[in-house]
């Protein structure tokens, strides 16, 4: 649905080029997570996709054709919600809804269909007559994302829509994303949670320093982007045992002396060798695991672990 060709952003007051040569291809129907450090260009990118930031060179394709040629239709059928929180306090929740409402001009069954469907997927009826100002942190998320629905859109850009939240909140906003993700509507989605990420998308970018790192399906990403690590946990003791019959032929690292990890190319057959070393090999390795365990893992190994926080102001 979305793909973008050498895309730049260079900013002519301060010379500061935020994305370089950006290659980006966003599935149809695909729920897309969009990760990268403080101040690697995430923000610009949603910016110029959804049309509000001008690119400086490159092209932004929806459907095949440019984005300046179908902007319009872009608008009406893309919802947006920002980090910030995007409406009045002084306002009720209903208030808020009939006003965005307005904005969006919304009339008639139509604007009765899209306050209700944009009210269930939130599950904000209890809370409609209430000041917004009161709500506690995960209510002003939930009707940030409402407001985001309401024009029903084919395609949602989140940007970090779970900041500061408890985790009860969290998980019915992300268990109401992959809804919405399930009756099709296409999901691009930014948070620095990385758990969160992977058990929600199914296609990821990382980006850094205006550039695309790697993108892919996730679980491809995740097995085949892995280090050359194999990750044994025992369910007794061995760890160390181990580590100093294989220390000769492989770097091996003891994380405890239940925990190992072993740097190999060829990870079946030093299973093989582990388990002639243990008496009971089934009953002595409570886990295995290969390549990059977490996406986390992932994302430090690209963008390295120091903080951005500096590098950002």
């Amino acid at each position: 649905m979305y793909q973008t060709i050498n895309l730049c952003k260079t900013y002519a007051d301060t010379g500061q080029t935020v994305l370089n040569q950006v290659n980006l291809q966003i599935p149809q129907g695909s729920l897309f997570g969009l990760l990268g450090p403080n101040g690697a260009g995430k923000t610009t990118l949603l910016s110029i996709l959804v049309g509000l930031t001008p690119k400086t060179s490159g092209e932004v394709l929806v459907d095949g054709i440019e984005l300046e040629k179908c902007l319009k239709e872009v608008r009406d059928t893309t919802g947006v919600v920002p980090q910030d929180l995007a409406f009045y306090p002084m306002l009720s929740a209903q208030d808020n809804l009939n006003f965005f409402a307005d904005t969006l001009g919304l009339k008639g069954a139509k604007r009765k269909q899209n306050l209700e469907f944009a009210i269930t997927a939130t599950s904000l009826n209890n809370h409609l007559q209430k000041k917004a100002q009161n709500f506690s942190g995960g209510l002003k998320r939930r009707l940030n994302l409402a407001i985001g629905l309401l024009n029903q859109p084919s395609v949602l850009f989140l940007d970090e829509p779970t900041v500061g939240i408890d985790p009860q909140t969290r998980q019915f906003i992300l268990k109401s994303i992959k809804a919405l993700n399930h009756q099709g509507v296409t999901v691009i989605y930014t948070s620095h949670y990385m758990d969160e990420v992977q058990k929600l998308c199914n296609h990821v970018a990382i980006i850094d320093r205006g550039v695309i790192l790697i993108q892919d399906e996730i679980d491809r990403l995740l097995h085949h982007q892995g280090k050359n690590e194999l990750r044994i946990a025992f369910c007794k003791p061995e760890a160390e045992k181990i580590a100093q019959q294989l220390l000769s032929q492989h770097s091996t690292q003891i994380e405890n002396a239940y925990r190992l990890t072993i740097e190999t190319g060829e990870p079946l057959a030093l299973l093989q060798i582990i388990s002639d070393k243990l008496p009971d090999p089934t009953s002595a390795i409570e886990q295995i695991s290969y390549g990059h365990h977490s996406l986390e893992a992932l994302f430090l190994s690209l963008t390295g672990s120091k903080t951005r926080d500096d590098d950002a102001q």
